[in-house]
Order: C-alpha cells, then structure tokens, then sequence
C-alpha cells in the first residue's frame, strides 16, 4: 500500500488535476504518470516554425500572415476585393477586352441576325406587300384597287378605315361617337331585334326585323339567349330592359339615343339597320375603326362607302377642337398591310 500511496503522490505532483484517486490500482497510476510525463517533455520542447499560408500567385503576402476562416478578414474576402479594384480600373481605364476563359466565349458564335417585322412575315404576306410602297401615301382611289389587290386570305376579307384623330377622348364633347348608314351596306348579315308594343310588331317584320314583340324579347333575355346583334327599341319600353342593363351593356347592345337604336319610328330604324346603318366611336388612343365593306364589293363600291363615312365623321367635328382634326387615315384589310392614305 505504502508504494500506491508515493506512486498517486507523484502523480499528483505531475498532473494536479487528475482524476485518479488512491483506490485506482498501481498499473492505471504508473500509466497515468507516464502519460503525466510524456505531456510535460513536449510542452517543454521548443515550438515548431509556423506553416507556410499557400495563397494565389497573385496575392502579395508573406509567411507569416494569418486569416480568419470568414469574413473582412478571411483570405477570400481579400482575393474578392482586389478583383473588384482591379475591374473598376479596367473599366475607368475604357478595358473592354474579354477575361478569363476567351476561347470558351468564342464558341458561342456570332449574335443572331435581327429580321425586320416584314421578314418574319409569311411569303404570301410578303409577296402582296411588296405592290405598296411604305414611305408613300395614295389617293383614297389607289387605297381601295390596292386593298382589293392585296388581300390575304381565302375568305372574303373585311375592308377597314383606321382614322386617328385630334381629339382628347376624355373631355366629353371631343368623345365623337355617331352613326351612318353606308350606301352599299357592310356585306356582313346582321340580325335585328325590336323592342316594340304588340301593335308596331307586324309592321317592324315587314321592315326586315328578325325578332320582334315585347314578351318574346324578354323571355330570351330571361334565358340569358342574345339572338340578335342590333336591339331596337321604343322610349316607352326602355325602363322595362333596365334589369337587362348587366346583360346587354358589356355587350354593346343596350339600345341608346346616340346610336339611333332608340327611336319614337321602329320601323324605320329596323329600315336603317338592315340597309348597313353602322356606329362608330373614338377608341382611348383616338382612333376610329369601321369596317366599310367587303373585298368582294371591288374598289368603287368600297370607295363610296369610305366617301360617305369621312363625309359623316367630318360633320362630328367638335366646336371647341383647336387644330387638326383628321391626323392620319390607313386603309387594311383582314390580316392584310396597311396602306397610308392622302388627308
């Protein structure tokens, strides 16, 4: 025991905080003080160089500089910022050439070639296209034989007039918005309805009307079935098509005064309508869009029917207006170019 106790006290002088005690036996003692001893000879050895830093070749540093594992003073951080110097003086200096890996760029190739809007048109399109020229405006006369040359469809194409005016749709009296009947109709078969107490009904059918009657209209509109694209109505009638207004007015079909589909004479509004009576309106970016006929009208027809509707849109032009009136007229037809026409 006596040789326990000097073993533990001598290991105590070399390790004071050890963990064994007195009851450990001699063999864990004498393998804690040789343990003890072999710590205390290498914290007494002298202190090995310290490692060498393996930085870029482009980093100007020396052996004995130490870095943090992240941040402002991280080895990372450091490359970062000289990158950044170096590309803002590049750029004060005008460098445009290209860096790092130049032969990996190259193999992209050129930049693609830009085709015009005519080019990414198909040959048909471009073949008509070619018979007007763009920077040029025609007499109405020309518009409408180069109209007819230049449709592009297999169906009977519409005619159109786009008309920019100068006029601020937001102020109410420069909103133009009328009606006109074309001389030669607009080839298209329009479906009349009216609006009309019992005693109008036989003679609005005889006017060309294809729906006609009070309780007839109202239980389609019941239904929700719009089977018409003109409704005419009497003043008399009108508060009674006010629960159909949600129905009607996004539509376009809500009977108005301004529109002559308001009238104290059903029968001859019915007349009008079926005859090619059309309403046109100034659009938000003041422009007026009518469709005046049919390809199949020819150019003399088409001709007559654009004469009739300037003649009317002329006669709209408001008092207060200061300026031009008529900016621009273009002539189109259904998927086909645009021809720029003389004011």
């Amino acid at each position: 025991m006596a040789k326990k106790a000097e073993l533990y006290e001598e290991l105590k002088k070399l390790d004071r905080k050890t963990k064994l005690t007195g009851k450990n036996t001699i063999a864990e003692i004498q393998a804690a003080i040789d343990e003890a001893r072999t710590s205390a000879e290498t914290t007494d050895s002298p202190k090995s160089p310290a490692t060498e830093v393996t930085v870029d070749e482009n980093t100007e540093t020396t052996d004995d500089t130490h870095y943090a594992k992240s941040g402002k003073k991280s080895l990372k951080h450091e490359l970062e910022v000289k990158e950044q110097v170096e590309k803002e003086a590049r750029k004060a200096a005008g460098d445009t050439a290209p860096q790092g890996d130049v032969v990996a760029a190259d193999k992209r190739g050129p930049a693609p070639k830009t085709r015009t809007r005519l080019e990414r048109k198909g040959k048909n399109f471009r073949a008509k296209a070619q018979k007007i020229d763009a920077g040029e405006t025609y007499s109405l006369t020309e518009a409408m034989k180069l109209a007819v040359e230049t449709a592009n469809t297999k169906f009977d194409s519409t005619v159109e007039l786009h008309v920019r005016l100068g006029v601020d749709p937001k102020l109410a009296d420069q909103n133009i918005r009328s009606t006109v009947t074309l001389p030669n109709g607009t080839g298209k078969t329009v479906r009349v309805a009216a609006f009309v107490p019992e005693s109008d009904v036989k003679s609005v059918n005889e006017a060309g009307a294809d729906i006609a009657g009070e309780e007839v209209i109202t239980s389609l509109l019941d239904k929700e079935k719009i089977e018409f694209d003109i409704l005419i109505a009497t003043p008399t009638l009108m508060p009674k098509l006010g629960k159909y207004a949600r129905l009607l007015g996004p539509r376009g079909l809500m009977p108005n005064p301004k529109s002559g589909t308001v009238s104290t004479n059903p029968t001859q509004a019915v007349r009008e309508a079926k005859a090619g009576k059309v309403e046109y309106r100034v659009d938000k970016q003041s422009i007026v869009h009518l469709g005046i006929g049919k390809v199949s009208f020819g150019a003399a027809k088409l001709e007559q029917n654009a004469n009739v509707f300037l003649t009317s849109l002329n006669a709209a032009k408001p008092a207060s207006l200061k300026g031009a009136y008529i900016l621009s007229v273009n002539v189109s037809t259904t998927m086909g170019p645009g021809i720029k026409v003389k004011i």
